[in-house]
């Protein structure tokens, strides 16, 4: 008798860096989440043109690989899926303004940090589904 596997809500992160990238899946598996990798905005926006309604949460630098940078890469988000926790991370200030509803996080941020904001994110979308 196999069991049903419950549904585990998915996570986007979006690092050129594959240290930081791979930490920050390991942090969200550990807290029931399925987590999409991707180092580019582009192969991001991929992502989100199929599941944006289906995350829960994204996590973007806003220096990536490709030509778009994180702060783009949100306003794309939040167009797709305007109730999608957004994060964005740099180790530099902000020089441009954020799509309502997002965050910024200067780098360095803590593990604990990322856990705190999946259960936020985890809360958010299960009322969004009801």
């Amino acid at each position: 008798m196999g069991q049903s596997k419950p549904f585990r809500t998915t996570a986007l992160i979006v690092e050129d860096d594959a240290m930081q990238r791979e930490m920050i899946a390991l942090l969200l598996e550990e807290s029931e989440y399925d987590v999409i990798q991707c180092e580019s905005a582009e192969a991001a926006e991929l992502v989100l043109d199929k599941l944006a309604n289906s995350l829960a949460l994204m996590m973007t630098d806003v220096n990536l690989a490709g030509t778009m940078n994180g702060v783009d890469l949100a306003y794309i988000a939040k167009q797709r899926n305007p109730g999608l926790d957004v994060v964005v991370t740099s180790g530099k200030p902000l020089r441009q303004k954020l799509p309502e509803g997002a965050k910024f996080w200067a780098k360095p941020w803590a593990a604990l940090d990322v856990l705190r904001e999946a259960e936020l994110a985890l809360k958010l979308s299960q009322t969004d589904q009801h």
